[in-house]
């Protein structure tokens, strides 16, 4: 059977989302996962659509929440998997084959980090690919996909469950205190592992602007001022080079003309080595 997988679906008025989900883990090949849903007391017909398949779902609850975070942590208490994968209402598993492709070996990294399709209206839109190396400039402006995402379960015993307080970011902070601070151990996979879909329950986070207040207040609780001043120093530095690049690039002789200088400069390098 392999490694036992625990995917954790957070629910709340979103049936049409949630039946989709659904199918996408129901449908899944590989067999050794256990699937919970922590619904936060819809109004809407998802607790008629969770009751169509409770004997498939490992877990299930319908009650009142305190937000996202608190139902993931709901979630994790039950999990009895190696791996925890949170895939919320209105996300899916990009195909059927994903957690046999990826279980196909036994993984012993503590966070397995793949890729994932960002979709709006039905069509994918941007590709999330996190760099094989993750560093704090790899979370100063960005983030890695949550939903591609899967965390050894005793992290959260080691480390703590999500923080919260933070009502839009704390699996971010998660990140800081687990891959940055605690320098656990991370996987790349080489493959689309979901899709998110921003018409769905994640949308409220994405447009949300308190994320990006949350995101500095989390940085901050780590990292003194001055080392977070002097890298947001180095990547505006950084992002003021690539418009300037780009630009040129646009410029097709005076591009050829760069790119001929570089070419000279790089020869003469190698004369004079």
């Amino acid at each position: 059977m392999g490694q036992l997988i625990s995917i954790i679906t957070v629910n709340l008025n979103n049936a049409a989302g949630l039946q989709k989900t659904i199918d996408s883990v129901l449908h899944q090949t590989y067999t050794g996962y256990e699937y919970l849903i922590i619904d936060g007391g819809s109004l809407d017909r998802s607790p008629f659509i969770i009751d169509q398949y409770v004997h498939r779902l490992r877990y299930w609850v319908s009650e009142p929440d305190r937000g996202i975070y608190h139902a993931m942590n709901k979630g994790i208490r039950q999990a009895t998997g190696e791996y925890c994968l949170f895939l919320n209402s209105g996300d899916w598993l990009v195909d059927e084959q994903v957690l046999a492709s990826i279980f196909a070996i036994d993984h012993t990294a503590d966070l397995l980090v793949g890729d994932c399709n960002i979709s709006e209206n039905g069509a994918v839109v941007h590709v999330a690919r996190p760099s094989a190396k993750l560093t704090l400039k790899s979370f100063i402006r960005n983030t890695i996909p949550h939903q591609a995402t899967f965390i050894k379960r005793d992290l959260f015993t080691r480390f703590g469950l999500y923080e919260e307080h933070y009502k839009l970011h704390a699996d971010y902070d998660f990140w800081l205190r687990t891959i940055i601070i605690g320098q656990c151990s991370v996987e790349r996979l080489n493959r689309i592992v979901a899709d998110y879909n921003t018409a769905g329950l994640s949308s409220d986070v994405v447009n949300n602007p308190d994320i990006h207040r949350e995101a500095t207040e989390i940085l901050a609780g780590y990292f003194p001022p001055t080392i977070l001043n002097d890298y947001q120093h180095w990547l505006q530095e950084e992002t003021n080079e690539l418009t300037v690049l780009r630009w040129v690039q646009r410029q097709p002789y005076l591009y050829k003309l760069v790119e001929l200088g570089y070419k000279i400069s790089k020869n003469l390098k190698k004369i004079a080595g």
